[in-house]
């Protein structure tokens, strides 16, 4: 899983980032993209682990990603170097400055969302303008074109000049056939509403606000928070009222924006989290570990997670007919443990 992180200057998206990451700058030099790969904590991975013992313990890890800073080129050019950076990301994490800063004016939220959106909304449109003018140029030349393509991207445009984002329309979104062009405003977002030290108070949600998945941020708190020790950490998460730091909160909403899962396996030498959509059948899930697997399912050996801590060994859930087998068609829901039974 991979989000980019996204903002206006002054909004604190480097501080969310470092946060977020624990990856903190070396230099001052801000030109260079950076990346932070961090593990999904998991409680359920730590039990397992606990009752396993095994050789290896791997969580599931989400990446995320800071654009660079780029240098003296014009408005236009930086965005379209911004963008073309973050297009391969799975979603999006919008940090919105919701503090007060010298030289700024009065935090906006509703409008700075709106502002950096319509960018995302432009790049986008202006995307389908070109694919539209070349398929137009080829059909002249008496070039096949596709036409349920064609039609996708007549749709986007539409809705882009509409000022819409792709995907208010979920639908046209994730048609197979637009996945080649990475649409900016087609991708999940998940807001941060970048908060001061003792503001956890969400603001004023009104326009196209209200259509996102959104969550406070004490950016500059957590920023200091991911610096400390476990101990002093766990003193300052008491004296601000902090239930868990923002790393937590933010993963647990990232899975819910993109609609993710974790299912587990478990044994001697490894107990291990694989992240998957929801809805995804077991024969697709196998397919997740190796191609192998998937090709030659027989049966997906599966136990919930609260059924094995309930029973306290796998041999007690089979016992007690909680371990069961299930076929290709299986739902995977969140938290099974899987033995998948394959022959190649």
């Amino acid at each position: 899983m991979k989000l980019g992180i996204i903002g206006l200057p002054g909004s604190g998206k480097t501080t969310v980032f470092e946060a977020l990451t624990h990856e903190f700058a070396r230099s001052g030099d801000k030109s260079e993209d950076r990346i932070g790969t961090i593990d999904v904590p998991d409680t359920r991975i730590d039990a397992l682990s606990r009752m396993y013992q095994p050789k290896k313990t791997i969580y599931a890890q989400v990446q995320y990603f800071l654009p660079g800073k780029t240098g003296q080129k014009k408005d236009s050019e930086k965005a379209d170097t911004a963008w073309t950076a973050i297009r391969d990301g799975d979603a999006l994490i919008h940090v919105i400055r919701n503090f007060r800063m010298f030289g700024l004016g009065a935090p906006a939220p509703a409008e700075e969302f709106q502002r950096l959106d319509q960018e995302l909304i432009l790049s986008d449109l202006g995307v389908v303008e070109k694919r539209l003018e070349r398929m137009e140029m080829e059909a002249k030349k008496g070039k096949p074109v596709d036409a349920d393509e064609r039609h996708l991207l007549e749709k986007s445009r539409d809705l882009l000049e509409s000022e819409s984002p792709l995907r208010a329309a979920p639908a046209l979104a994730k048609a197979p056939q637009l996945r080649g062009y990475a649409f900016l405003s087609a991708k999940p977002v998940l807001v941060l509403f970048n908060n001061e030290d003792e503001d956890t108070a969400v603001p004023e949600v009104t326009g196209a606000l209200k259509k996102e998945q959104c969550l406070v941020i004490r950016g500059k708190l957590e920023h200091e928070l991911a610096q400390m020790t476990d101990s002093e950490a766990a003193e300052l998460l008491e004296e601000f009222e902090i239930a868990a730091a923002a790393t937590d909160r933010v993963i647990r909403k990232s899975y819910e924006v993109l609609g993710l899962i974790s299912f587990f396996t478990v044994g001697e030498d490894e107990v291990r989290a694989w992240t998957i959509p929801k809805a995804t059948v077991a024969v697709e899930a196998a397919g997740v570990i190796h191609s192998d697997i998937q090709k030659g399912f027989i049966r997906a050996e599966t136990v919930s997670y609260e059924d094995l801590m309930a029973a306290g060994t796998m041999a007690a859930a089979k016992k007690n007919a909680t371990l069961r087998l299930e076929g290709k068609t299986y739902e995977v829901k969140d938290g099974d443990i899987i033995n998948f039974r394959f022959n190649v």
